[in-house]
């Protein structure tokens, strides 16, 4: 499926989606992907101007029951999804697309990340997530089984990662930690904060963020990120506070108030060398009926990509 629309720059945005809910704790973010069109997301772009195209989806894979592996359910649909889709990015973004994944679980970062490295380039990674996903099959308890919150884990091939969900790119590590910033992160188990601790990865907590959303992201665009000549944006919406929007899968009562994340989503998207957004956790079930919720969604993620792209 292919859209096409003239702006004010030559740049071009390709949609890509990954319907996957492998990683999850049960089905429903698979059909993000397809809510999000039908809710207006690839005419909304058009109609803005922006010079889009969308690739439609890759195959992607409904979360079930892993009887065979109750602390990792479905890690081999996990990496055959990441694989998939780093396939599809790679070239993309060698040719000089911009690229914005529709997912599916927060796993399918593990493919953005492949794809974005596959031609050498120093890639950065920033998480926008309340949860800091650098657990193991091991360390979750009786939350076991969901790979959603181990996903950098394995990007960094943490002992205790599954072998075949590690080297699913073919190279291990698959990222390195200083390539990885975490922001807006406030619910890690102390496993993980160890490991945070350990390998010096780089942190702007959830307190220092809500304090002030844009200086918070200003202090990483105008620092860390000018290192890489790729900055991907992974977006969990489990970052948001509920009560403001319910459209994560994880609907919690503290977060980022949507217009907060919008605001921190400017700043990232003004960093030149910003090449792939990628969004996770987004449950088309939640929300309004009527779809309303997820109309909002759509109307302002839309309105700050533009505002990108017309810079």
């Amino acid at each position: 499926m292919e859209n096409k629309a003239s702006h004010n720059g030559n740049e071009l945005l390709t949609v890509i989606g990954a319907p996957s809910s492998a990683a999850a704790y049960g089905p429903g973010q698979e059909e993000a992907p397809s809510a999000l069109r039908a809710a207006g997301l690839v005419r909304n772009l058009l109609e803005r101007g922006i010079r889009c195209e969308d690739q439609g989806d890759i195959a992607g894979y409904r979360w079930r029951v892993d009887k065979d592996n109750p602390k990792a359910m479905n890690f081999d649909k996990v990496a055959l999804v990441a694989q998939r889709l780093a396939k599809r990015i790679g070239p993309v973004l060698d040719a000089g697309s911009k690229v914005l994944v529709l997912g599916g679980d927060c796993s399918v970062e593990l493919g953005t990340f492949a794809g974005a490295t596959e031609s050498g380039k120093k890639v950065g990674l920033v998480y926008i997530d309340l949860d800091t996903d650098l657990n193991i099959p091991e360390s979750t308890g009786e939350d076991a089984g969901a790979l959603d919150w181990m996903g950098i884990a394995h990007m960094l091939n943490v002992d205790g990662s599954i072998p075949e969900l590690a080297g699913f790119a073919g190279r291990v590590p698959l990222a390195n930690s200083n390539q990885i910033m975490f922001f807006s992160n406030d619910n890690s188990l102390s496993f993980e904060r160890n490991i945070i601790a350990k390998m010096g990865i780089s942190e702007v907590p959830f307190k220092q963020v809500i304090l002030d959303p844009i200086k918070a992201a200003t202090s990483v665009t105008e620092g860390w990120a000018k290192r890489f000549d790729r900055l991907l944006i992974h977006v969990d919406l489990d970052v948001l506070n509920a009560n403001d929007l319910p459209l994560a899968e994880n609907c919690r009562k503290r977060g980022l108030l949507f217009d907060q994340l919008i605001s921190i989503l400017g700043v990232f998207l003004s960093s030149p060398n910003w090449v792939a957004l990628t969004l996770t956790e987004l449950n088309p079930y939640h929300g309004e009926e009527d779809g309303s919720t997820l109309r909002r969604f759509v109307e302002k993620f839309v309105d700050v990509i533009a505002l990108a792209f017309e810079k």
